[in-house]
């Protein structure tokens, strides 16, 4: 008898989950939005639980899924209606890089480390942030990528441009700190990175956010320094006959 119970039960609730999720729409299946991520981790809580406690009959497993069910229906209708309620719900993409500077207040308010930043950029075939123009991480953790213009897919047969080596970005600074084992796996030392730093106005690299090698291209370096602060910094120097 409690093998016929457990075989309806499942039986009842697999069906009820694919009414749900095929109501619901593909939404609940990527999990788009916080909302519809906690909807589906719930939804399974709900019948794993219920199944196994011999206190919960199979009317209480209908009525939970159909109510937590009518819910979901119900966000997602008001979700559609208000825009208000949408971005309270959903939540709005949060510019990481912008125009090629990386805002590491965003960084930091996302939970990400530029190591994270970097992971998920490789996973979007970006190996170098030199490379990106725009990036966005949306509601679903995922990030959406714009590269600069001269960093876009074209084939080099379009053009009938010879072929050049591929080369992998090191990364020698992250959040102010030298990355000495790379650094030595690219042949280089400490006064050949300084002086490279000094070429670009930057007397330390614990001043720096992120500094990346290339092959061909050289040294791309960002300070934690805003690009405003900079000329704000440069205007004041000048002011005070400090350059």
């Amino acid at each position: 008898m409690k093998w016929l119970q457990l075989t309806l039960e499942l039986v009842i609730g697999f069906i009820l989950l694919f009414a749900v999720v095929k109501i619901a729409g593909k939404k609940l299946i990527s999990q788009l939005s916080p909302f519809t991520f906690i909807a589906a981790i719930v939804l399974g809580e709900l019948l794993g639980n219920a199944l196994y406690d011999d206190h919960i009959h199979l009317s209480y497993i209908v009525y939970s899924i159909t109510l937590w069910g009518a819910m979901l229906l119900f966000v997602e209708y008001v979700s559609q209606k208000w825009l208000r309620f949408r971005l309270w719900s959903e939540g709005k993409p949060t510019a990481l890089i912008s125009h090629g500077i990386i805002n590491y207040e965003a960084l930091k308010k996302s939970r990400l480390t530029l190591n994270q930043l970097q992971s998920l950029l490789r996973k979007h075939e970006t190996f170098s942030i030199r490379e990106v123009a725009f990036c966005f991480l949306e509601a679903d953790g995922e990030i959406s990528v714009l590269k600069k213009a001269d960093y876009q897919k074209t084939t080099r047969e379009d053009f009938r441009l010879p072929l050049h080596p591929v080369y992998v970005p090191v990364t020698l600074i992250r959040d102010g700190q030298l990355l000495r084992d790379e650094l030595m796996e690219l042949g280089k030392n400490e006064q050949w990175l300084a002086a490279e730093l000094r070429k670009q106005g930057i007397s330390s690299w614990q001043d720096v956010l992120i500094a990346e090698w290339l092959e061909r291209d050289g040294l791309f370096v960002q300070t934690y320094r805003s690009p405003e602060e900079k000329t704000v910094k440069h205007r004041h120097d000048k002011k005070h006959g400090l350059l």
